[in-house]
């Protein structure tokens, strides 16, 4: 089977994007072919694998497909609805600059700005740990403001990370968010697998590990992400990583965010201000680049 892809990415967050409107590619989305896509020795290689599918629900354009590098479907990324929107632009698929697409989290809305940066209507994040969704029975619990967060504790000591405190936060797909002093030594690599195969996280998590720089308001990121591991950028992620800052009072309310990743600059803004935090519509800038587009033989 001779598949053509475009390849793309989204401040260094990369994908495989697929037209599957016309052929359903069932075989192209079993585990073992995903996975042979985005190997980066054997295949394309990619963080994601996105498929364009017809809209199976009225109020969407397209339905959105992803999937991580493990093989396995996930409801929801970021960096990769921004280059989705680029990718059906570029291939005259759609003509308006704002437009619907359906995922399994739900619909989200991109739009195509001058700058050539698309944002992407998120929607609102949820705090509850059942989202995720996470076991909390048993945890060391603590208020932060207006959102709670959890103590996690190795084993044993020689795991080679310390005891730490996160924060759930849910944006249709599952994200552990915590605050540390210093990102070039974090654990992200131990924590990140750690967390992904810890029974009180069945369908695995997306760790943030974030700091804010209080003089420029500038939030700094790196996300271990489930089925991918350590990614340059997570969209999601630094809607998570806004939102939890926001909630615990790290940030003002609308103020927007330039979120520092380690492939690029996004951007957060807040749709609406509402006194309940969680109905506050997150919007997220940045790049959506295409790099190559091509043809592979599976």
């Amino acid at each position: 089977m001779r598949v053509q892809f475009t390849k793309m990415h989204g401040a260094g967050n990369d994908f495989v994007v697929i037209d599957a409107r016309h052929n359903p590619f069932d075989a192209l989305m079993r585990p073992e072919a995903i996975r042979r896509l985005a190997d980066r020795r054997f295949g394309i290689g990619a963080d994601q694998v996105l498929f364009v599918a017809k809209p199976s629900v009225q109020e969407a354009q397209f339905d959105y497909r992803i999937f991580n590098a493990d093989g396995l479907e996930v409801e929801q990324c970021g960096n990769g609805a921004r280059c989705f929107a680029r990718f059906v632009a570029e291939k005259g698929l759609v003509s308006a600059k704002t437009f619907k697409v359906n995922t399994l989290a739900g619909l989200i809305e991109p739009m195509l700005n001058d700058d050539g940066s698309v944002t992407v209507d998120m929607g609102p994040a949820q705090f509850d740990p059942k989202a995720l969704p996470l076991q909390v029975e048993g945890l060391e619990a603590e208020q932060h403001e207006g959102q709670w967060v959890y103590l996690f504790e190795p084993e044993h000591p020689g795991m080679g990370f310390k005891s730490f405190w996160a924060a759930p936060v849910s944006m249709g797909n599952p994200h552990l968010v915590q605050w540390v002093d210093d990102l070039q030594t974090a654990s992200v690599e131990k924590i990140g697998r750690w967390l992904n195969a810890h029974p009180r996280l069945p369908k695995g998590v997306n760790a943030g590990f974030a700091s804010l720089d209080p003089q420029t308001n500038c939030l700094h990121l790196r996300v271990y992400e489930r089925g991918a591991g350590e990614t340059l950028a997570c969209g999601t992620g630094a809607c998570a990583a806004a939102l939890s800052a926001l909630a615990q009072g790290r940030l003002a309310h609308q103020t927007p965010v330039q979120v520092v990743t380690r492939g690029g600059l996004l951007r957060i803004d807040w749709r609406t201000e509402n006194a309940e935090l969680e109905k506050n519509t997150v919007l997220l800038t940045g790049p959506a680049v295409t790099v190559f587009s091509g043809e592979i033989e599976l």
